[in-house]
């Protein structure tokens, strides 16, 4: 699976650990890396502060980045490898999530007038999870200013989320990690057997959870 794949995403909740694995698996594989940029969008560490008042500013700010950076991919995306931590067709999951009825409605239009681009096609999603204590105990641990806010009931609820998103998922082969056994960021042999089990992928759904 894993030599055949042009455009390989990496996903998961808040902590999961998306970025930094998309991050090594470019760099194992030669391949250019997509990844969005929190950093930027202005309205994020308010919305921590006040979800109802922030959620369709900070939803519109990050639609409106990963449009930009598909964009950016040039008229032949699948001309080369490239790694993402984020899935297009996902982003609807934190609106539904953060949004009330008539601004998820307003969410919805507005994303429908974006999308004339045809987002390039997967190849394969990695999902990371973990249990909600995890996922909190490293945000923490990262300790960015944004995040200061985040509580354990919000990382719970994206969670569940995104548990639900990815039960029916067939969009595309998924690759699902339990990062609460395996931790292919910061262990080599996880990493390493990470890489053999998606170069020895063949169904289109896999779960890999144990470090046997």
């Amino acid at each position: 699976m894993l030599e055949r794949a042009r455009h390989i995403v990496v996903e998961g909740p808040i902590g999961a650990g998306k970025t930094s694995l998309a991050r090594r698996l470019s760099e194992r594989l030669g391949a250019r890396l997509v990844l969005e940029r929190p950093e930027d969008n202005p309205f994020l560490a308010r919305f921590y502060h006040d979800m109802e008042r922030w959620g369709l500013a900070t939803q519109l700010s990050f639609l409106y980045q990963r449009i930009d950076l598909l964009t950016g991919l040039g008229a032949n995306p699948q001309a080369v490898t490239f790694v993402s931590d984020f899935l297009l067709d996902k982003d609807p999951l934190f609106a539904e999530l953060n949004l009330g009825s008539d601004e998820l409605t307003l969410y919805h239009r507005i994303l429908s007038a974006m999308k004339p681009i045809k987002p390039p096609s997967v190849d394969l999603v990695i999902y990371l999870q973990a249990k909600s204590e995890t996922l909190i105990d490293r945000v923490r641990k990262r300790g960015l200013d944004a995040e200061r806010t985040i509580t354990e009931d919000y990382i719970g609820r994206v969670s569940d989320c995104y548990a639900r998103y990815f039960y029916d998922f067939d969009a595309s082969p998924l690759f699902i990690v339990d990062t609460d056994v395996l931790n292919p960021v910061d262990r080599e042999e996880d990493f390493d057997l990470l890489i053999e089990r998606l170069g020895a992928m063949r169904g289109y759904r896999e779960f890999f959870g144990y470090a046997a």
